[in-house]
């Protein structure tokens, strides 16, 4: 009996050791937004929405994003709503469009401080993002609705310095500036500068 314990605990052995020694998985990227208001930093979802936040990531590397400014503010009440920024469709910043990740499938809702990408129809974001101001569930995806209810793709989410992404949301809007005819009442007086936007240690 002893004999037999002792021979399945020498079993064992290696199979402890192999969990103990199983690699741990990398950390999720992380990027700085030096802007005019201040710096802030986001946790980049690689490990549950890897098409979005490559797309993202792509822009950061390639520096597309130093340079761009918010450019819209979508203030619903106190601190709810969203601010905007990005290459604002200029060809010579824009990738090609990406395939949607749906919340329902990556499961990164957009609560507060999360970054999303506006779109028109699944499948065509590319260079915009948006920054949540408050929890929007309605902004996720919804099976149970009809016709496109794939949501917008989160991706990733402010882990510091959401002071600065309020500022940005706090600052005045035009009445009367549009951007192409749209978004009228949403255009920052003075759009806040993106500086520099890099990848930092985790």
């Amino acid at each position: 009996m002893v004999r037999r314990l002792l021979l399945a605990l020498a079993l064992l052995l290696p199979v402890a050791a192999l969990a103990q020694s199983a690699p741990t998985p990398p950390a999720n990227p992380r990027v700085a937004f030096e802007t005019a208001a201040g710096r802030f930093v986001v946790e980049v979802y690689a490990d549950k929405a890897p098409v979005s936040a490559k797309n993202f990531l792509r822009y950061v590397d390639s520096k597309r994003l130093d340079g761009i400014v918010f450019y819209r503010t979508v203030k619903v009440a106190d601190r709810f709503g969203f601010v905007q920024l990005g290459v604002q469709n200029a060809p010579a910043k824009m990738y090609p469009p990406v395939r949607h990740e749906p919340t329902s499938a990556t499961g990164i809702k957009h609560l507060d401080g999360t970054l999303s990408m506006p779109r028109l129809a699944p499948g065509t974001a590319r260079g915009e993002f948006t920054i949540m101001l408050g929890d929007q569930p309605s902004f996720d995806a919804d099976p149970a609705k009809p016709g496109d209810n794939l949501g917008y793709a989160a991706f990733a989410r402010v882990i510091e310095g959401m002071d600065v992404v309020l500022k940005v949301f706090d600052a005045p809007v035009s009445p009367t500036k549009t951007l192409q005819g749209s978004f009228k009442g949403e255009i920052p007086e003075t759009p806040v500068k993106v500086l520099t936007v890099r990848r930092v240690a985790p």
